[in-house]
């Protein structure tokens, strides 16, 4: 049991790494609020071992994103905190109790849209103290940004989680870090899941810059 624990810390430590690095170098800016891949890797962790993993490791990686290089705050650490936590939880609760393809992708669904609903709520309440502005000035934008940032945000990452998961965990089970494949597809199956996934997170990458008028950074500091 402490072996497997040990390799469970280990394996989530990692993934955490690379959920900070994937913060750390790629972000897509839209107005005053931002998102990265993060969330992806953190659903990797919570299909992995559970939607305690992957929450935990949302608040761990939010809380170095906050120590290191945030330039928003207390806010933006709440804001990370509570979207990281919704879309990885969700993803974790719905496949802990369905373990197949389809519990995979219904999580992800899930947890776009509870990710989107938790940061519309939010928004309403943090961002005037964080913009020093009013609550209606805050609802007034949420059709014409909040909404369409954080489900793009949430479809993307959805899509993101979809291609990166089976690479990824083969990888920990060819070096003896897991000791199975949790989701059991064909390769013809894998092959259009990627396919549709990719296609999925192009379309959103574009409306995002064309549409929402978005920006990529890189390496932001």
């Amino acid at each position: 049991m402490k072996k497997i624990n040990l390799k469970k810390i280990s394996v989530t430590a990692m993934l955490c790494a690379v959920a900070y690095l994937c913060m750390f170098l790629f972000k897509f800016k839209v107005g005053f609020l931002t998102f990265d891949f993060k969330d992806a890797i953190l659903c990797v962790s919570a299909f992995l071992f559970g939607p305690i993993y992957g929450m935990a490791s949302a608040v761990v990686v939010a809380f170095a994103e906050f120590v290191s290089v945030s330039d928003t705050g207390i806010y933006g650490l709440i804001m990370n905190v509570l979207s990281s936590v919704a879309f990885s939880g969700v993803c974790g609760i719905f496949y802990k109790y369905r373990r197949t393809l389809s519990g995979a992708v219904t999580g992800c669904v899930a947890a776009v849209f509870t990710m989107t609903a938790v940061m519309l709520v939010a928004n309403v309440f943090i961002t005037p103290y964080y913009l020093g502005v009013s609550r209606s000035e805050v609802m007034a934008i949420i059709p014409t940004l909040l909404l369409p940032f954080n489900l793009s945000k949430g479809i993307v990452n959805a899509a993101v989680t979809m291609i990166i998961y089976k690479p990824i965990t083969t990888a920990f089970k060819k070096s003896h870090l897991i000791e199975s494949d949790s989701v059991k597809i064909d390769r013809k199956k894998f092959f259009w899941l990627t396919l549709c996934s990719t296609i999925a997170m192009i379309a959103i990458i574009l409306v995002i810059i064309f549409i929402l008028k978005g920006t990529f950074i890189f390496a932001k500091k």
